[in-house]
């Protein structure tokens, strides 16, 4: 009887066994849940107003600037303006100091004055050889004498010259004499060449500073060659400034050089790649002053109610544009169209479709 049971445990531990292998080795697989074919993309056909547009960088600066010089060199007796400080045209800037000047012009006038006593006594003196020469002199006393007034005479021609230079010379220094108060030129902020250094002696023509008008300002950008030939003076441009990108100007090209330039203004040569100065005219704005960096946008193209496509929509073969235009359940139609004016997203279809057609990207 123990044994009957123990080979009865012993079939029902093996058959136990043989299940749990039977399980692991052939565990039926799961069904595979049905995929859906993916969905085509598809974009609508419409119509709007589609531009091209020149993105440029540069700085702002002062439309106009009337730059100061002093008008001969001299000390500086009194400064009557400081940097920063609006001006009106006529308004005292400076005043320097004349006495070397009136010394000069003193001592040119003695010498003129001097050269023309010797021209008098010279020509006195020719004529009285003259006269003497007339009264019985010889053949060689002649020639000598004649020898003598030619001389003179040269003399006196370059006497002549350099008198009329002196006499030009003269009149200068007067004039520069005239400016020894010196007025503003023109209205405006008054600015130092360097605020931190205001001169106290200056030399003939040297640069002071400058008088800037607040109120006009422009923005100078340099384009490349690809984009010069599509900027024409008159086109509005968006202007951004890079310190404030919230603050939205607008200006207007008044201006496209037809000369390259380098970075740093010199002209182009054959190794450098050519840049061109293009001038935008800026709105005034309380924010806006010289010396900051700007960003536009120069609108070059619009077209308005132009039929138009997404970009990526459209293929190429060859010289040949089509679409994949979508028929209704399930089923597209490949139609040729022909392009027109093309922007980064958007694309004109100058024929071959129609407002609310829609393409799909297979």
């Amino acid at each position: 009887m123990k044994r009957r049971i123990k080979w009865i445990v012993l079939v029902l531990i093996i058959i136990a066994a043989g299940y749990f292998v039977y399980t692991k080795m052939y565990k039926p697989e799961a069904q595979l849940e049905p995929v859906e074919p993916p969905q085509a993309i598809t974009f609508e056909v419409t119509q709007e107003t589609i531009t091209n547009s020149v993105q440029v960088k540069g700085n702002s600066q002062y439309e106009q600037e009337t730059l100061v010089y002093a008008p001969y060199a001299s000390k500086v007796t009194k400064w009557k303006v400081e940097n920063g400080v609006q001006v009106k045209k006529g308004d005292l800037l400076f005043t320097l100091d004349q006495e070397a000047l009136k010394n000069e012009i003193a001592t040119q006038e003695a010498t003129i004055r001097k050269a023309q006593l010797e021209a008098e006594l010279n020509e006195f003196v020719s004529q009285q050889d003259e006269e003497n020469a007339a009264l019985g002199a010889t053949e060689a006393e002649r020639i000598k004498a004649l020898a003598a007034q030619e001389s003179a005479r040269l003399g006196n021609e370059l006497n002549q010259v350099n008198a009329e230079i002196q006499a030009r010379e003269l009149k200068e220094k007067k004039a520069k004499l005239n400016t020894a108060l010196y007025h503003a030129p023109a209205t405006g902020v008054f600015l130092f060449d360097s605020a931190s250094e205001i001169p106290q002696t200056v030399t003939d023509n040297q640069y002071i500073g400058k008088i800037v008008d607040m109120n006009k300002l422009e923005f100078i950008a340099l384009v490349g060659e690809q984009d010069v030939f599509r900027i024409k003076t008159g086109m509005k441009v968006d202007v951004k400034m890079t310190a404030l990108k919230d603050l939205k100007l607008s200006g207007e090209v008044t201006k496209v050089s037809k000369f390259a330039k380098t970075a740093s203004g010199q002209n182009t040569t054959a190794t450098s790649v050519p840049q061109f100065e293009v001038v935008i005219s800026l709105q005034p704005n309380e924010r806006l002053i010289g010396g900051l960096s700007l960003s536009g946008e120069i609108e070059t193209v619009r077209k308005e109610n132009a039929i138009v496509v997404s970009s990526i929509a459209v293929m190429h073969e060859g010289d040949l544009s089509y679409v994949m235009v979508d028929k209704g359940n399930g089923e597209y139609e490949r139609r040729d169209i022909k392009v027109g004016m093309e922007t980064a997203d958007k694309t004109e279809a100058v024929s071959g479709l129609k407002v609310g057609d829609v393409v799909v990207l297979q």
